[in-house]
């Protein structure tokens, strides 16, 4: 999963960038409303922190800013902003959850833990297609029971097509999540990264299909 982190407190965020790393999140920071507008433009995000005192505009109004780009991006604030309209206004102006700091990194990472269930795996900590079960709180595949060995970039791409399964995900989107440190992955790069996994999911009853022009999908092999 990749985070996005608006948080203008050095400190702060690099604490809690070690601490999701650490935890298996694949994560980006920002200190600015103009830097998040940038960044927006160029990479995809399953989830953003966002806090709401930014030295350059007020996290309200980039949310709302988020919000008018329709992008389905799940937002969670963190902020000291603790008085009960200020959450109400969180939620209304798009946030999907409010944590107030002081926190504990415990309940951030189960907020987050809460939103990715709710987005994207309908509630479940898991998501099941044929023999293969994505665990979400462990950042881990699981192939008839058995944790599937696979390479930082193989359980990324595969983690990605598992929560939008039966949906085309598109080469672009791949690479945007699947880049490190501003490397661009070329569209021979997610080729051959696709290539190889499915040799190691062919024997689990799903299949990653190639929708021309498109993107890839994975499904149960008797979808096809």
């Amino acid at each position: 999963m990749k985070l996005l982190l608006i948080e203008d407190d050095a400190i702060l965020a690099d604490g809690l960038m070690h601490t999701l790393r650490n935890s298996g999140y694949k994560m980006t920071c920002a200190g600015s409303g103009k830097a998040v507008e940038q960044l927006l433009l160029a990479q995809d995000f399953d989830l953003i922190l966002l806090d709401l005192g930014l030295p350059d505009m007020d996290g309200l109004t980039l949310l709302r800013s988020i919000r008018r780009r329709k992008l389905p991006i799940p937002i969670l604030i963190l902020t000291a902003r603790d008085g009960i309209n200020d959450r109400i206004e969180g939620i209304e102006q798009g946030a999907d959850d409010y944590l107030s700091k002081p926190f504990e990194l415990r309940e951030l990472e189960a907020r987050i833990q809460g939103l990715i269930r709710r987005c994207y795996g309908g509630f479940a900590s898991t998501i099941a297609l044929g023999g293969l079960v994505l665990d979400t709180q462990q950042h881990q595949v699981l192939a008839e029971g058995q944790i599937l060995p696979l390479s930082a970039r193989e359980l990324g791409l595969l983690e990605i097509l598992l929560l939008q399964a039966g949906k085309v995900v598109s080469k672009d989107r791949l690479a945007q999540r699947l880049a490190q440190d501003d490397e661009a992955l070329s569209d021979n790069a997610i080729e051959i990264y696709v290539h190889r996994l499915r040799k190691r999911i062919e024997s689990c009853g799903v299949s990653i299909r190639t929708v021309r022009g498109l993107g890839y999908l994975i499904e149960a092999a008797d979808a096809t």
